[in-house]
């Protein structure tokens, strides 16, 4: 059972952010202008450490993502994503909000930044 109810909410609230559903994934996929920032979904048994578990992949500094594995157990490398550029934090855990909150942020900041500086403005200034 998934204990962020509020994070599809917050991830939508962002400036600029579009959702679908990848249905052969069965991920549901926030991006910005077609660029992933977060995907919410509950990978199969088969998936060792993922499996049967709520998750939300975020893009991460590389340094950044190795100690937040380090300190918390419920973040893991990214499912089925860069390892070195994605975690993975497990929804049905007991992050604190206010860490995932930020750590949503960070990841839609780090997308966004990559885009064209008029795409930003436009995104940013409406």
């Amino acid at each position: 059972m998934m204990k962020y109810e509020w994070l599809d909410e917050y991830l939508l609230s962002l400036p600029g952010v579009e959702k679908d559903y990848k249905a052969e994934w069965q991920w549901f996929r926030y991006m910005i202008r077609g660029k992933l920032f977060a995907a919410v979904c509950t990978p199969e048994e088969k998936y060792e450490i993922y499996g049967g578990h709520d998750l939300v992949n975020l893009k991460c500094e590389p340094e950044r993502a190795e100690l937040l594995r380090a300190e918390y157990p419920e973040i893991l490398p990214g499912f089925y994503c860069d390892k070195r550029l994605w975690i993975a934090a497990l929804l049905d855990s007991g992050l604190p909000d206010d860490l995932l909150r930020e750590l949503c942020a960070n990841s839609h900041r780090l997308i966004l930044e990559k885009l064209p500086k008029y795409v930003q403005k436009e995104i940013l200034n409406p």
